[in-house]
């Protein structure tokens, strides 16, 4: 494999990569024994795999409902992958989409697709059909990787004729199941089970790797060819293509490696319950645990009795999840049934993890549950807390090996403020996206003197630490006073009987905009009311941080990877807002015509 060192950021001081630096406060804490300067590997992606598969060929890779699946297999069934997809036209410059639950195919097919000289386009099933055509229009992905499943077949069948797509890949779930539920399966779920028919515009995975599995390598250049068109959520506008190169996606792995001083080569087991087409998963379960001979077991989604079960019975060493994962498991009702200790270490991503859901969660788990953040344009890691030493509640922890954080004027992002000044969290290091796909003018505004602009509103410690306040776009003004949503939040959790929470400004006439807290309690809890919630909130938060509104729900909207989701709320009080001023306008007009 080539190194490339000069990705890794001049450290400077006296002896060794971790010596003081007054523009990097965190070298004086960094964790002993991480150099924040360690080289790291720029070579294509695909060598992630078959540097796992030389080292543990008979380790098992994968644990799919049961069936293991080992090193050699997969990466046997990746380079089938790879000549079948040469064989239907993959090479450099095309782009295949994965539009696939976690299983084994979707490892498979990442792999052989980027084998093939190919770019990965991740598509959510969950997706509607006109956020899926737009995206396979927007990326020019050709051909499809599905399984025959009535979730997810028949949307793709609907757009074969009315989009560039010109070829569908189609698994199945009985080929990847053990005995005798491979036999079992479609026959149980037949009704789930979609009719393919056999055409030209058809391949089935089986026949896509029925072959020697000797394709022709690609060349690729790791800095400047992209592996993965990531898209990203589109929270804030139309969703956009983050261009991941080979480079910034290995980089990625071992700095996620070189940070979890946890992980034992060949020994570690992970659970795989986040789904692979995020970023978040993609990198830190799907590349991380392959990186170091781990086993994963893996889950098309997240169920949460199941994957209690998993955990009490197969003992996976490590768990990463988002937030409200966390929260789901330490309230389970049976939470005393399950044995969590088997769990060294748990990696909280995707959105802020609240102070009380990690104690509430390592209190029962007995480990360590590290906060860490990144985006999909840093494919995605950027910053974490240590597995060893001070792990900072409320903190995203300090930047990875070869990452730089530094905290910039949200007016200003050419200007670079001091520490314990809150402004615009920025990143550099060679995880940064190389840009966005056919969007030159966002990428400008984006990436500004090699920095990332992440949109997040934090501060940087004396130590080296960075702190979200909350999301620039998520800010409430009100009555002149900024409000952060997370602050508002924090202070919502400490309520006991609360399961969750999520904070959105609505508008007001009066101050402009107001808080409102949508919560969630806990089954069983002690009840409370708007009236009990507010008053609980006056000893704890500004009174212009009071919201003026508590709605109490069964449930609260979540994305894709399951953490909370604010957009639907803001869309509900939005058509309310304008319902109700249409309403007064339209009774004015009323009385106006009475009066006359």
């Amino acid at each position: 494999m080539a190194t490339d060192t000069d990705t890794a950021p001049e450290a400077g001081g006296e002896t060794g990569g971790n010596a003081g630096a007054a523009d990097k406060p965190w070298l004086k804490t960094y964790p002993e024994g991480i150099d924040w300067q360690a080289p790291l590997e720029m070579a294509p992606l695909w060598e992630n795999l078959d540097g796992a598969v030389a080292k543990f060929p008979d380790h098992n890779l994968l644990d799919f409902l049961d069936r293991k699946f080992t090193y050699r297999q997969i990466g046997d069934l990746a380079n089938r992958a790879a000549k079948g997809f040469q064989d239907i036209g993959v090479g450099k410059g095309v782009n295949v989409g994965l539009f696939l639950p976690n299983c084994p195919q979707s490892v498979v097919c990442y792999y052989g697709i980027l084998k093939a000289g190919g770019t990965v386009v991740n598509y959510s099933p969950l997706y509607s059909e006109p956020e899926l055509e737009y995206q396979i229009e927007d990326s020019h992905t050709d051909i499809m990787v599905t399984l025959n499943v009535e979730a997810l077949y028949p949307k793709m069948a609907s757009l074969l004729p009315k989009t560039r797509l010109n070829k569908l890949v189609i698994g199945t779930i009985a080929e990847v199941l053990p005995f005798p539920k491979s036999l079992l399966y479609p026959l149980v779920k037949r009704k789930e089970i979609s009719k393919v028919p056999t055409d030209d515009s058809h391949v089935r995975f089986a026949d896509l790797t029925a072959n020697s599995g000797d394709f022709a390598p690609a060349e690729v250049d790791p800095q400047e060819d992209v592996a993965v068109l990531q898209y990203t959520g589109g929270t804030t506008g139309v969703s956009k293509g983050a261009m991941l190169t080979h480079a910034n996606l290995m980089a990625n792995v071992q700095q996620a490696y070189l940070w979890n001083t946890s992980m034992e080569e060949g020994k570690d087991v992970f659970m795989a319950v986040l789904p692979f087409f995020h970023v978040f998963a993609m990198t830190s379960v799907m590349n991380l645990s392959i990186r170091s001979g781990a086993e994963m077991i893996v889950h098309p989604r997240f169920v949460l009795d199941d994957v209690m079960r998993d955990i009490d019975k197969k003992k996976p060493t490590g768990f990463q999840g988002v937030p409200t994962m966390y929260n789901a498991m330490s309230n389970h009702p049976k939470i005393a049934q399950f044995d969590l200790r088997s769990i060294k270490a748990c990696i909280s991503g995707g959105a802020p993890l609240p102070v009380e859901v990690k104690a509430q969660f390592e209190g029962l788990a007995g480990c360590t549950v590290m906060e860490g953040y990144g985006l999909t344009e840093s494919a995605p890691s950027a910053a974490c807390n240590p597995l060893e030493g001070v792990n900072k509640a409320g903190s995203i922890g300090m930047p990875l090996p070869n990452t730089e954080i530094v905290i910039t004027d949200r007016e200003d992002p050419h200007k670079i403020l001091g520490i314990g000044e809150d402004g615009e969290i920025c990143i550099k290091g060679p995880q940064v996206m190389k840009g966005y796909w056919n969007r030159p003018e966002a990428t400008a505004d984006t990436i500004v003197e090699g920095r990332l602009r992440t949109g997040d509103v934090g501060y940087m410690d004396e130590d080296g630490y960075t702190f979200i306040i909350d999301r620039m776009k998520d800010l409430i003004l009100c009555g002149g006073f900024n409000v952060y949503p997370r602050h508002v939040e924090e202070a919502v959790y400490q309520h006991p009987s609360v399961e969750e929470v999520t904070v959105i400004g609505i508008p007001d006439d009066y101050r402009g905009e107001s808080p409102k807290a949508f919560v969630k309690l806990k089954e069983g809890a002690e009840p409370v009311d708007e009236a009990g919630m507010i008053e609980f909130l006056k000893e704890r938060l500004g009174k212009h941080e009071i919201p003026g509104e508590v709605e109490f729900r069964a449930e609260l909207p979540k994305t894709l990877i399951g953490k909370l989701s604010k957009k639907e709320l803001v869309e509900e009080e939005r058509e309310k807002y304008e319902a109700r001023k249409a309403e007064e306008k339209a009774e004015e007009k009323a009385a106006g015509n009475a009066e006359g």
